[in-house]
């Protein structure tokens, strides 16, 4: 099975980033209500109202996020793995997404740009644009 890997650079502190991730006020800021996430280990979350749902397995806060991930009427949960890297005024953020069905690799490869790390990346580069 195919692995999905992405890198980004995101220009805001490591903090904002993982917040990004898993505080359910500011994924409101940049994706789709309602929001159930936090950051403790073995946390069931639900995005967009539970068209994306899953379950956090390791936690490392700031540092590195792992989730199973389901999305509709899959048979089974994929695995999700942020890694962040702390570059002061800059984030990279690693991820690997394994376990998606070959035939929506190539969908959920694109919504990851259009639909999640982009929008994130959008709104904290905004964010960190108005304070200067």
């Amino acid at each position: 099975m195919k692995a999905i890997r992405k890198s980004y650079k995101i220009a805001a502190h490591v903090d904002q980033v993982w917040k990004a991730l898993v505080d359910p006020e500011v994924i409101g800021e940049w994706g789709g209500d309602p929001i159930k996430m936090d950051s403790k280990v073995g946390f069931e979350f639900q995005l967009w109202g539970g068209d994306i749902y899953g379950k956090n397995i390791e936690v490392i806060d700031e540092k590195k996020l792992v989730q199973e991930w389901s999305i509709r009427n899959w048979s089974k949960p994929s695995i999700v793995t942020f890694t962040l890297k702390d570059g002061g005024n800059e984030t990279v953020l690693e991820l690997k997404h394994v376990g998606v069905p070959d035939e929506e690799i190539d969908d959920v490869d694109q919504g990851w740009d259009d639909y999640y790390i982009g929008p994130i990346k959008k709104m904290l580069e905004k964010k960190a644009g108005d304070l200067s």
